[in-house]
């Protein structure tokens, strides 16, 4: 063992067990830093750099700067941080899987051992990103939607259910569990962890902090439990199952300070909209956020959970909540054994990090204080997750917004007329009390709970069926029901994401609310779809044994399924002739959801403002059916005696919630619905794959194709050069978000990517998304900017990844003029504005970046994932100096650009200078800051990314 620094300490595991750990007050002792007054996160952090000191990876230095840490001046080094685990959701996780299976076969064709390459930390794999909103409204939607899954995504699983057996420290938790953020929070997380060891010849324990990365940016979920996590691209996470430490800046620590509790009538959720609003106003991108006081004491582990997981949108690396006895009783609450919550609780004890710390305790670079007590009832929205709105003004805010110009947020709408609503005819109506009497008098009559509406899928959106399977999925669904559509008409109502659904409080305020708009005999109009799919089996558990399933289910918010779905785009189709009326008149219609990202077209191509909100809201508005509404004032509805319902008359107490808690849950539960997870789905264990520990590429698979990243891979490292005469593939303007860059969603049949697909005999119905088919480079490279939103401001009026090639000046798809400027061997650039790569880390963004032959990226600002992911792949980010932009200076993407200043002795953040030459030979030299970051990050790039270097030190050994 090292013990570089004499640290390592004898403690009481709890249970009768003994056990070491590396002590930081020790550290404090010897006079390395006050380490009693440095935030939680940072000691946690502190604690793996101490740990794992060895001189090479980890330096003497590294543990001293930490340990002296200046919270006004942060240091301005790079953190070494070998996290004790690995957490990935399906979507970012197959081509993560699919890279280390490349690995595998670039060892093999050199001649060495594939099985040097394997996860040396422990990853958990959980399936929750397929699953999709074809069928709702109905009894038998959870069934339908998971068959669909499985027909869908069979390659992928063939292929993930292959890692699971190829790879030894690889756990996978198949489709149909839960999403991976609430697993994480309810299972996978243990609070502490401890290896085997021998320390003077003897064999022991060593203990330390449960430490994360994911795979997915709202790992930082796990921060409400005291657990140091947050989301990283799967580039940095492919490293760090490699045993690389994930390196990042000392950060500045936000201590918020919170007082007060919570007024009746306010959920966890609109606290985290709140919170969202006011650290978005701060500025805390790239800060950690530690919440402490007696207010942060006073709440529960899940509201705790919901304001970690929303961390991304308020744009810190984590929202942390220090250890507790409250995180402890959550352990036994959830079904951890008495051992684990006994060494969980020692430990943190022993290490002087126990209890929630008051104020004056810490010492934090920025305080600010929130007292719970002013947190109002709000909805955040239409496009961003930061522009909160008060209950009382959203209708207001919304009408306002239909005319205020784009550039402000708005739509931009002429002459709006609010009142006018478009009839539509639907082939599907609500389920009245669970029984739908059928209009049409030749067809069969609809069985109760029979599908609401399950219409062909529109070319647009996910894996589209055929409209056999459809006939042979279920009896025929359709029946006529109408409804009038207009501006602000509410068409998707989601109870939806780790989010909320992982906060018993907000989940049985939904069903109190169901039951009370049931029983004054209240409906939701047929164009509403509705559903209901939680983060974990446990919620379905407690809202049977409440008894408010039943109230939820004669809404509509029939369980769909468990996973992501609507909040990560998987909403499904809207009926056809909706989503006619919708393009026909221009309506800006809306979605509500207790999710936690509403960017523009995120949640359903054609659906343009999109409200978050606490689950019991979302119901609320699924009545109303519309958002142009202030429901503090104005009616819901009327109820079955024709008497207008306001929202306080269906509104839960806190009393009929608290009692509804108490019946709910059990620790019981969770150990029966977190074990033998392929026992449970009969589904998984039928799907065949291969064996062996190098996976064989199938040509025929349009799935899992071996990337080139490794195609020419030698052992030689290159040089950095200068990048010379290249051309701009794109110019952006502000918060191009990854979504921009490398859309999740539909394949568009005449995009490149359809194309492609088809000329691979693929019918567009079958496309799939492009989430879904991330193990495939040859789609992914086609899809980058390919999003249906993105505006190339070098052809100015036009939408989707389009471009002009130069010098020619011809108008052709972004993968078209790329492959060209590959022929003519021209490096490219991308220019974009502030934010660029804002939103969910997504490693495609980079590695399509890298693939269409862009060699560097300048922007005004990066969003902190997508610059390192970036350097990862091997390509340079570059970043104007303040005021100066692509627009400032003038670029329409016909000049040439030239980067000079580079080899390989540059440093982090130095100056380089561009020289950009117009068309007419005059040239001008416009200084930017180097993006890379770090030291290390020097290293991956001169490797060409980070993959390159990892196999190039395994095959070195």
């Amino acid at each position: 063992m090292i013990d570089e620094f004499k640290a390592l300490n004898k403690f009481d595991a709890g249970n009768g067990r003994e056990g070491f750990l590396y002590s930081l007050p020790a550290l404090e002792e010897q006079g390395i830093g006050k380490i009693s007054r440095l935030p939680f996160s940072i000691r946690i952090v502190l604690e793996s750099v101490l740990r794992n000191c060895d001189d090479k990876k980890v330096r003497r230095k590294d543990v001293e700067t930490l340990a002296k840490w200046n919270a006004k001046k942060p240091a301005n080094e790079e953190i070494p941080f070998v996290v004790a685990r690995i957490v990935l959701q399906d979507f970012t996780g197959v081509p993560l899987v699919v890279d280390l299976a490349a690995m595998r076969s670039a060892v093999k064709r050199l001649g060495g051992d594939p099985k040097i390459i394997e996860p040396l930390v422990p990853v958990d794999l959980v399936v929750d990103h397929s699953v999709q909103v074809d069928f709702f409204g109905s009894a038998k939607a959870l069934q339908l939607n998971l068959e669909m899954e499985f027909k869908r995504n069979r390659e992928r699983y063939q292929f993930l259910k292959w890692g699971q057996q190829a790879f030894k420290t690889f756990q996978l938790i198949p489709p149909g569990i839960g999403i991976v953020h609430q697993v994480n929070l309810e299972y996978l997380a243990k609070g502490v962890l401890s290896a085997k060891s021998e320390i003077n010849n003897q064999k022991s324990e060593i203990f330390y902090p449960d430490t994360l990365v994911g795979t997915d940016s709202h790992t930082t979920m796990i921060n409400g439990l005291g657990v140091v996590g947050w989301g990283v691209g799967g580039i940095e996470a492919e490293a760090g199952m490699l045993g690389q430490p994930v390196y990042f800046l000392t950060p500045k620590v936000v201590g918020v300070h919170l007082t007060g509790q919570l007024r009746e009538g306010v959920t966890a959720t609109d606290l985290v909209l709140h919170i969202t609003q006011m650290l978005r106003a701060q500025g805390v991108v790239g800060k950690f956020v530690e919440f402490y006081g007696e207010g942060a004491a006073s709440l529960p582990v899940p509201d705790r959970a919901t304001i970690g997981n929303m961390s991304p949108e308020y744009g810190a690396t984590m929202g942390f909540f220090p250890v507790d006895q409250e995180s402890v009783t959550y352990l036994r609450a959830t079904g951890r054994t008495e051992e684990q919550c006994a060494a969980f609780e020692n430990y943190f004890r022993v290490q002087k990090m126990f209890g929630m710390p008051r104020k004056g305790e810490i010492d934090y670079s920025i305080d600010l204080e929130l007292n719970l007590a002013d947190v109002q009832p709000a909805v955040a929205g239409p496009k961003r997750p930061q522009d909160r709105i008060n209950l009382p003004a959203l209708g207001e805010t919304f009408r306002s917004l239909l005319q205020k110009p784009v550039k402000e947020g708005g739509y931009g709408m002429k002459d709006v007329d609010l009142g006018a609503k478009h009839l539509v005819q639907l082939n599907g109506s609500p389920p009245s009390d669970g029984d739908t009497q059928s209009s049409d008098k030749n067809g069969p009559r609809i069985e109760p709970g029979e599908e609401r509406n399950k219409a062909e899928m529109v070319n647009n959106r996910p894996t589209a069926d055929t409209a056999k399977e459809l006939r042979d999925s279920a009896a025929d669904p359709f029946h006529h029901g109408e409804s009038r559509i207009g501006h602000g008409t509410v068409l998707i109502a989601a109870i939806t994401s780790c989010t909320n659904t992982s906060n018993p409080s907000v989940m049985l305020a939904a069903g109190l609310l169901a039951k009370k708009a049931v029983e004054r005999g209240l409906r939701i109009d047929p164009a509403v779809k509705t559903s209901l799919a939680p983060g974990s089996r446990v919620v379905t558990d407690y809202l049977d044994k409440t008894g408010l399933q039943k109230y939820l289910d004669q809404l509509g918010f029939n369980l769909v399924g468990y996973g992501c779905t609507t909040c990560i785009g998987n909403s499904g189709p809207l009926h056809p002739k909706i989503e006619k009326a919708i393009n026909d008149y221009d309506l800006v219609a809306a979605s509500v959801l207790s999710g936690n990202r509403n960017f523009e077209a995120r949640v359903h191509q054609n659906i343009k403002a999109n409200f978050l909100m606490s689950p019991p809201l979302v119901v609320a508005f699924a009545l109303a059916g519309r958002v142009d509404v202030d429901l503090s004032k104005e009616p819901i509805g009327k109820d079955k005696n024709g008497k207008e319902t306001f929202l306080r008359d269906l509104w839960p107490s806190l009393k009929e919630v608290r009692d509804a808690m108490q019946s709910a849950l059990s620790p019981d539960v969770f150990r029966k619905l977190y074990r033998d997870f392929a026992d449970q789905n009969p589904k998984w264990n039928e799907i065949p794959s291969s064996t062996g520990e190098v996976y064989q590429w199938d040509e025929k698979s349009d799935y899992i194709h071996e990337p080139p990243f490794f195609k020419d891979f030698s052992m030689e490292v290159g040089k950095i050069d200068n990048i010379v005469g290249a051309r701009a593939l794109g110019i952006f303007g502000d918060s191009v978000t990854t979504d921009h860059i490398s859309p999740a969603g539909a394949i568009k049949a005449t995009s490149p990517a359809g194309q492609y697909l088809v000329s691979r005999g693929i019918q567009p119905q079958d496309f799939n998304s492009y989430g879904s088919r991330r193990g495939n480079d040859l789609v992914m490279t086609r899809g980058t900017f390919a999003n249906v939103r993105i505006k190339n401001l070098m052809v100015p009026g036009t939408e989707g990844g389009v471009t002009k090639h130069y010098p020619d000046g011809e108008q052709m798809s972004i993968f078209d003029a790329a492959m060209r400027y590959q022929k003519e061997k021209v490096p490219l650039v991308i220019l974009a504005g502030h934010e660029y790569g804002t939103g969910s880390s997504r490693d495609w963004a980079a590695k399509g970046t890298k693939l269409l032959g862009v060699k560097a990226v300048v922007a005004a600002s990066f969003e902190r994932i997508h610059r390192s992911n970036l350097v990862g792949m091997g390509v340079l980010p570059l970043q104007f100096l303040d005021g100066v932009t692509a627009q400032s200076l003038g670029l329409d993407g016909s000049q040439t650009f030239s980067i000079g200043g580079l080899s390989d002795a540059i440093q982090p953040g130095q100056r380089l200078t561009i020289e950009i030459e117009n068309q007419d030979r005059q040239k001008r030299y416009v200084p930017v800051k180097l993006r890379i970051d770090t030291p290390i990050e020097i290293d991956y790039y001169r490797h060409g990314g980070i993959l390159p270097f990892v196999l190039r030190q395994l095959l070195a050994k």
